[in-house]
């Protein structure tokens, strides 16, 4: 289903996702138009980067992760407060330096008392390396390293990724001489960081970028690839290791596991419709009341893990129930993520005609943001419907590979606009001039404007190219740029 698409990294195309005579046709039209050609490739790279690298902060508790977060990402979003059980909407940001993109998975300072310090620690490490191509390890260089550090440390060795270690809380010269202490825990020099002043920040993130690989290692869809990977994500109890279990036909995930305790990464390879996929189970976090938060937070870190990981995202929903926030949270972080959506809705088969009304009600309102996502009704416990799940993987996967030849693009565009124009705001009326589809996986447009496009006429027009392009089962991204003003070329 991938090979057809080529991609930067083979070497088939020099401009990103464009040919060299689409390329040129383009350029052309571009300078018609007005546009430098600085700013059209400056766009193009901005909107056709594809998969970003993913670097996680970890550490153990008030070592200042999130502090470190916020500096890196440039404004305050993680959450920073000493009281432990603190749980967050987002786990996942992404980050700019040197003009190098990548995507931040935050572990700041959950502690559990219930299982200890040092598991606790280990667990939240163990999810976001399991998502990072590269890792900044945070010591307290004030503390020195305890045997908390010594536990992290042994995760990264079995780990094997790039590691930079971040000595915090050094805000002068005697703070210096405390990192120098951490060149013990054979990570290589320390870097000695205030988060909270942002002294040295600037050299460690140097070091991150030599870390960090352009892209994440596994390219999706170049060459032959291997399996297909599909992340089974949503809310704790809703029957993701009962559907994982069905569809391989065999008792491969213990159903009931103990929130927060560590696990080997469940990733299994199983046949379905004379195809073989890989299926990274997010299954196995229990809610108990004394442990709630807790485990709604390793049940994110969890999913930003498994997500990372895949190309297609099942986001299993208990039919039975509404629809909740932590279900609408988990499916914008699969958006987020650019991955291919399919919604699977369990325990089809217990719902009475009333409940399946209200559910679709529900659906409609709640869940309009993926009203393009395929969406298959299924039951875990009996197999109910489990032959429409490839269909909908396909599907979806069929629509994040979809690419709009330009010519194409702009024919569509023109008659949009003729049909369509933007409303006149202030006295001026902006347009789409022309755009092309700058990347895949999933589908990235950038349209180049007169003027400033509102939000409302992107979504008519996103609205308008899944009608005319399918784009079934795939978030679009929609990048603006506007024209400078000056004087326009004949």
């Amino acid at each position: 289903m991938n090979d057809h698409i080529p991609s930067e990294s083979s070497g088939e195309y020099e401009h990103g996702e464009l040919g060299d005579a689409e390329y040129a046709e383009f350029m052309e039209l571009a300078a018609v138009e007005g546009f430098d050609a600085e700013e059209i490739e400056g766009a193009l790279d901005e909107a056709g980067h594809g998969p970003l690298p993913v670097l996680a902060v970890v550490g153990r508790p008030n070592v200042g992760k999130s502090t470190l977060v916020n500096r890196i990402i440039g404004r305050r979003e993680a959450v920073v407060e000493d009281k432990p059980g603190v749980t967050r909407d987002r786990v996942t940001y992404e980050a700019e330096w040197a003009g190098r993109r990548f995507k931040i998975v935050d572990t700041g300072g959950w502690e559990q008392d219930v299982l200890g310090i040092d598991a606790s620690v280990a667990a939240q490490a163990e999810y976001a390396i399991e998502a990072a191509d590269a890792v900044v390890f945070v010591v307290d260089a004030k503390v020195g390293a305890t045997d908390t550090d010594e536990a992290v440390v042994r995760l990264l060795r079995k780990a094997g990724k790039p590691v930079v270690l971040c000595a915090n809380k050094v805000d002068g010269l005697s703070g210096e001489a405390d990192a120098t202490s951490l060149w013990a825990l054979g990570l290589g020099e320390p870097h000695p960081v205030s988060s909270l002043h942002g002294r040295g920040t600037g050299d460690m993130l140097d070091a991150v970028l030599e870390a960090l690989p352009e892209a994440p290692a596994q390219t999706f869809g170049v060459g032959v690839g291997g399996p297909r990977r599909i992340a089974l994500i949503g809310r704790p109890n809703v029957g993701k290791s009962s559907l994982l279990n069905k569809v391989a036909g065999q008792e491969r995930v213990v159903v009931n596991e103990v929130a927060g305790t560590t696990r080997d990464p469940v990733d299994e390879l199983i046949e379905l419709g004379g195809v073989t996929w890989k299926f990274i189970d997010t299954a196995g976090i229990r809610k108990r009341v004394h442990l709630q938060q807790g485990a709604d937070y390793y049940a994110s870190l969890r999913t930003a893990a498994a997500v990372e990981k895949a190309e297609v995202a099942v986001i299993l929903i208990d039919g039975s129930e509404n629809i909740s926030i932590q279900d609408q949270r988990i499916v914008t972080m699969a958006v987020d993520a650019g991955r291919a959506i399919v919604l699977a809705f369990n325990k089809w088969d217990t719902l009475d005609e009333e409940r399946r009304y209200y559910l679709e009600r529900e659906i409609e309102t709640e869940l309009a943001q993926v009203a393009w996502a395929p969406r298959v009704n299924v039951s875990a416990r009996t197999g109910r419907h489990m032959e429409k799940l490839v269909p909908a993987i396909e599907a979806a996967l069929a629509g994040w590979e979809t690419r709009v030849p330009t010519g194409r693009l702009n024919a569509f565009l023109g008659e949009l606009v003729a049909a369509h124009p933007h409303p006149v705001r202030g006295g001026k009326q902006p347009r789409i001039l022309f755009g092309t589809q700058a990347g895949t996986m999933p589908p990235r447009f950038v349209l180049f404007a007169s003027g400033f496009i509102e939000a409302g006429y992107r979504r008519f027009i996103e609205r308008r190219l899944r009608e005319e392009f399918s784009f079934e089962g795939t978030p679009i991204h929609i990048s603006v740029r506007v024209r400078e003003k000056r004087g326009r070329k004949k």
